[in-house]
């Protein structure tokens, strides 16, 4: 089961420089259940993400979410990034219907770090 083993050996975890100009930074969270996600990119001078990483305190689910999104982003171009879906990330980890709003997490968390990365780049 996928959750699980991201959930057991979740990928990328840990956190970069705040403050580096390579790096984009996404703090969601989600009041219903508690849940914050910090996600951050990393980027090359050709735009595209070399590396992520995250902290998440939260469900299973969360930490799985936010483990799948951080090695599908790497490799990728911001625009190939803000264009993963929640549906995707739930599919690939068959989350049921009541955690869906991790995969929501997970989404919203990689925005905000691209937008965070590009208004450090005036973009």
């Amino acid at each position: 089961d996928k959750v699980i083993d991201h959930y057991e050996n979740p990928r990328n975890v840990g956190s970069f420089e705040k403050g580096d100009q390579s790096v984009g930074t996404g703090m969601v969270g989600a009041p219903a259940c508690g849940d914050v996600m910090k996600l951050q990119i990393k980027v090359s001078d050709n735009g595209i993400i070399e590396d992520a990483k995250f902290k998440t305190y939260g469900c299973g689910s969360a930490i799985a979410s936010s483990s799948l999104i951080t090695e599908w982003v790497k490799g990728k171009s911001l625009d190939e990034a803000l264009a993963i879906k929640n549906s995707a990330i739930a599919e690939e980890l068959a989350l049921p219907p009541v955690k869906i709003h991790c995969s929501i997490l997970a989404e919203d968390a990689i925005k905000a770090a691209v937008a965070d990365y590009r208004k450090k780049h005036n973009e």
